[in-house]
């Protein structure tokens, strides 16, 4: 491909004379770089890519995109202000915009990211759409699929992925966007036609500093969605209610408690862990030149918690946008086996055992509300202290706990530090577990902390009684807790009274 051609779409700071200059490739790791490549100097976190542009020069590289000009290499220097988006918006031209080629659906949300995407594609792929499927867990092509290293792939990366999907005649792509992605600008040229933001609460601290940032960058997904595209949002929701007034494009709402909207959940049952509920479309409107009229059809939900209804309404809303039959999608929702760790019944007999990553306020307000709808005689709360991210989030988890306690009949819990079931990444600090201590100490809530996982699931389950739920909550610290709880309710000492 041409220099000249591809130069186009970035603003080019310096004047450099690349007439008849062809490329054969483009890439930003030194250690991919091949003949004829166009190296992008791109800065990270942890590195700055100027510091291999002669590593990539060595290799094969016949120009490059820098931010500053590099004294100790002889092949032409484009100067950008911003590589990251200097990198997008080449990725995207010379891949030929495989965005604008399919129906692009754009997923972001504090929690439920994966489990929505994974709804949304299994409503279009039962509809008989070929998908794609771009997140946390996978890259799925059609009948292939990648395991994926990122939520949500490098701008060039992701680009290179959406081309194959082309070539392999996909048709409908689902896509989380992660916070982390927006702000790097992985998804710069990234042609939406659907996008959603279900909710928001605290996370993510350590890359946008504050909440305020992290919600500015969160909320460019609705925000820059252009006049031709659908966003989806949930009214129940203070920060993505806050953008109805806020985006270019088509607003299709929605609430459980809040009955504004143009669509509502209604008539929520979530006496067995398991929505139950009547989607009424409320206002009719056209989207997509399909029409929608006033009307109501019944949902069953296979996968637990008042989070799944939530993000069940999303992928319920994306199958009406995408022209989905009601039947497809009620038969979809009631067979969806849900995500690992997204409150998750590992074991239902005597008693209930719930696996929850319990990751931040609003995930975990949203699971404790899910338990105060089911029926249990009590309730055992196994909880894997957050390490590595600091004691603020872990006081503000412990008020949530605290907050649903009285409701729970929570007068004790159990905590663990999983010192055997973490790496130095999420090793847990005596800060981290004073200001969880601290919370529960005010509340007069008792815990029994245990410096490893095993024997705090031990002390859980060695306490549950007929009809009762043991919630293993947590994040990192709790990744192996299935595994170690269904061990021990095969252990011949583990009886159920």
């Amino acid at each position: 491909m041409q220099v000249n051609d591809l130069i186009k779409e970035i603003d080019v700071l310096n004047n450099i004379n690349v007439e008849g200059m062809g490329i054969s490739g483009i890439s930003y790791h030194s250690g991919k770089v091949e003949k004829g490549h166009l190296f992008v100097c791109v800065k990270g976190y942890k590195t700055d890519g100027h510091k291999y542009l002669k590593d990539a020069v060595t290799r094969g590289a016949v120009i490059a995109v820098v931010e500053k000009l590099q004294q100790d290499v002889d092949i032409p220097q484009i100067i950008v202000e911003n590589s990251r988006i200097a990198l997008a918006r080449l990725g995207a031209a010379f891949y030929g915009y495989p965005s604008t080629k399919m129906n692009m659906i754009g997923i972001t949300a504090t929690n439920g990211k994966t489990t929505t995407s994974y709804m949304a594609n299994a409503i279009l792929e039962n509809e008989g759409k070929r998908t794609g499927l771009i997140g946390t867990v996978t890259i799925k092509n059609g009948e292939k699929a990648i395991p994926a290293e990122l939520t949500t792939p490098e701008s060039l990366d992701l680009q290179k992925y959406l081309s194959e999907m082309v070539e392999n005649d996909v048709s409908h792509v689902t896509m989380e966007v992660s916070s982390a992605a927006l702000e790097l600008h992985r998804v710069e040229k990234v042609d939406y036609d659907i996008v959603t933001l279900n909710n928001m609460s605290r996370e993510h601290m350590e890359m946008h500093g504050t909440f305020e940032s992290y919600y500015k960058v969160k909320s460019s997904l609705i925000r820059n969605a252009s006049e031709k595209s659908v966003a989806i949002l949930n009214l129940d929701d203070q920060y993505s209610a806050s953008l109805v007034n806020e985006t270019k494009a088509q607003v299709i709402s929605f609430g459980i408690e809040n009955k504004n909207g143009h669509i509502h959940c209604r008539d929520l049952d979530l006496t067995t862990g398991r929505g139950k509920f009547t989607v009424e479309i409320r206002e009719g409107f056209t989207a997509n030149g399909i029409e929608y009229k006033p009307g109501e059809f019944k949902v069953e939900l296979a996968v637990p918690g008042l989070h799944s209804v939530y993000n069940a309404m999303v992928a319920i809303i994306i199958g009406l946008l995408s022209g989905v039959s009601i039947k497809t999608i009620q038969n979809t929702l009631k067979e969806f086996a849900g995500v690992p760790r997204r409150f998750e019944f590992i074991y239902e007999d005597e008693f209930k055992v719930v696996d929850d990553h319990f990751a931040n306020p609003g995930n975990i307000n949203v699971t404790l509300q899910t338990l105060d709808f089911m029926k249990y005689n009590n309730l055992h709360l196994v909880y894997a202290i957050r390490g590595q991210r600091g004691a603020t989030i872990n006081r503000e988890n412990a008020e949530v706990v605290v907050d649903w306690a009285s409701n729970l009949g929570l007068k004790e819990l159990i905590a663990t530090r999983s010192v055997s079931n973490t790496t130095s990444k999420d090793e847990v600090t005596d800060d981290e577990v004073q200001a969880f201590l601290d919370v529960m100490s005010k509340a007069n809530i008792k815990v029994r902390l245990y410096d490893e996982l095993s024997d705090a699931i031990e002390d859980g389950i060695n306490q549950a009684k007929r009809n009762d739920l043991v919630l293993l909550a947590g994040c990192q610290g709790m990744d192996d807790g299935p595994e170690i709880a269904l061990k021990l309710l095969k252990r011949e000492n583990v009886e159920v009274r």
